[in-house]
């Protein structure tokens, strides 16, 4: 199921995201998760550059998505480093799957 959400992100996502200007709070979310996903185990500030986000304002979007059970934090080497859980590709396809038909019924 995984491989599906990021099927439809390579085919909407980023072309959504650019198109509407304004990002939602849960294009954020996803946009973190996408980041954390791909560069796993992800450090705070490359997740921050990935999703064009401040570093300070980066941390507290993944100190909720942590705290939701969507990411994990771990220490390696003695930084933290994140990881995204089940539940977090389970949020990524849902919310692929809603912009899909986001696009169609914008279009």
């Amino acid at each position: 199921m995984a491989l599906k959400a990021i099927h439809i992100h390579r085919v909407y996502g980023e072309d959504m995201l650019r198109r509407s200007g304004r990002r939602t709070k849960y294009d954020i979310y996803a946009e973190i998760l996408e980041v954390v996903r791909r560069l796993e185990p992800c450090s705070l500030t490359r997740a921050s550059y990935g999703a064009r986000l401040p570093v300070d304002r980066a941390k507290k979007v993944i100190e909720k998505l942590v705290s939701a059970g969507l990411l994990h934090e771990e220490l390696i080497n003695d930084k933290k480093r994140y990881r995204i859980t089940g539940r977090g590709l389970e949020f990524l396809e849902v919310y692929w799957k809603m912009r899909e038909f986001m696009v169609i019924l914008e279009g």
